[in-house]
């Protein structure tokens, strides 16, 4: 019976840490594909630019370098595009931002809506609502507050809307932490987990990951959807848009260029509770995925099958893959090749252990209950999704947090 049992355990063990290092592997190869991508020169004759854009900022509220992320929108290198931003409340901070990028830029078509009404639970959704009346422009570009980009952003962007059968462009995107260590811990979530996996399912044929940070399509697709009212109660409101652009057929387009998003984590409470509305939104719109989640949680999951295996060479082997896979992966790219990513990403080496172990403890605990909480704004989900408000201290939303 002992024997028996012993058996079972190696066998377990080798299971877990195979499939960790398999998955170590392929998330690796596909984020070097990505960072391929991103780093290879652009062609000597670049995309003609397309048609006016109008882009779409919700904000709230005074944010990490607000100013500094706002004012890469301000420079892009496309000849006509209007800038709207939206806020909820005429005493928001945020306008002072877009005051003083009025006064910087008075050549660009820069407007701002500022309306209380909320359309549903969702109000990044509500405020975005309020905002699309303004837009003139055909094509549409929506963005998160959190974000930096580049100059030839709306370029690339927007080059994949040419071709008619495509409904939507979203984007990678990389974590750009605040001093600290829960910030850089909430970056290794984006950096080292997160993006990874989107990028693998995308390699495997999968046009689910549809980012907040970047949306771009046309306005007609848009309202042909059903448009964003039927967001306006979601958690996964850009997920559910990228559904309804597929269900008319339309594909949905992982853009190369990666864009920054900004990570201000103040404790591990506050990173504990963004990370649980990330996993628990990835319950609710993939039960069966979320289930087997475990095996991307590769090292800690790989270092219990070799411990199961009792350490023998098999396990040890599967294990040493999966260490120098995970290492490759926080090492594939380097921030527009700036060396102080690089001196970040060394920073961070240590951190490794302590976030794959954190991330698999929040996983389980996801499974608890559905309880989704920002700030002092806590909300249940429903089965399909939606946001339930349980109660409210009346704190804004950040757009950028993915349960607005």
């Amino acid at each position: 019976m002992e024997v028996g049992l012993a058996s079972a355990f190696t066998g377990l063990g080798l299971i877990l840490a195979t499939a960790a290092a398999w998955y170590a592997l392929m998330a690796t190869i596909a984020a070097a594909l990505a960072a391929w991508r991103w780093h290879r020169p652009l062609p000597s004759a670049r995309p003609a630019p397309g048609p006016a854009v109008t882009l779409l900022k919700p904000l709230c509220g005074e944010e990490f370098e607000l100013y500094e992320r706002l004012r890469s929108f301000c420079l892009q290198d496309y000849p006509q595009y209007q800038l709207v931003f939206g806020v909820q409340d005429a005493r928001d901070p945020a306008l002072a931002v877009v005051r003083k990028l009025r006064q910087q830029f008075p050549a660009l078509d820069i407007d701002c809506v500022i309306d209380p009404t909320r359309h549903g639970v969702n109000a990044k959704v509500s405020n975005l609502i309020n905002m699309l009346p303004r837009a003139r422009h055909e094509l549409l570009v929506i963005a998160d507050s959190d974000v930096a980009v580049t100059p030839d952003y709306l370029l690339r962007v927007l080059a994949p809307l040419a071709d008619p059968q495509v409904g939507l462009v979203t984007c990678p995107y990389a974590g750009r932490p605040r001093a600290g260590i829960w910030s850089p811990l909430g970056a290794l979530f984006i950096d080292d987990w997160f993006m990874p996996s989107a990028l693998l399912a995308a390699w495997f044929g999968s046009q689910a990951y549809v980012s907040g940070a970047t949306i771009a399509l046309r306005r007609e697709v848009l309202l042909r959807s059903g448009g964003l009212a039927p967001l306006a109660d979601q958690l996964a409101d850009d997920f559910k848009l990228g559904a309804q652009v597929r269900a008319l057929g339309l594909s949905v387009v992982l853009s190369d260029l990666y864009i920054a998003t900004g990570v201000d984590e103040s404790s591990l409470a506050a990173l504990s509770r963004h990370t649980l509305r990330w996993l628990r939104t990835i319950k609710s719109v993939q039960p069966a995925g979320y289930a087997c989640l475990f095996i991307t949680f590769s090292l800690p999951i790989a270092t219990l099958g070799a411990a199961l295996e009792g350490f023998q060479r098999r396990g040890l082997i599967l294990l040493g893959i999966t260490v120098a896979a995970r290492l490759v992966l926080h090492f594939r790219h380097r921030p527009n090749g700036a060396p102080e990513g690089a001196r970040r990403q060394w920073r961070q080496l240590g951190l490794i252990p302590l976030h794959d172990a954190l991330l698999l403890v929040l996983w389980g605990w996801g499974f608890r209950s559905r309880g989704v909480s920002w700030r002092q704004q806590h909300f249940r989900l429903g089965r399909d999704g939606s946001l339930q408000r349980v109660r409210t201290a009346g704190v804004p939303y950040h757009s950028g947090d993915i349960a607005e």
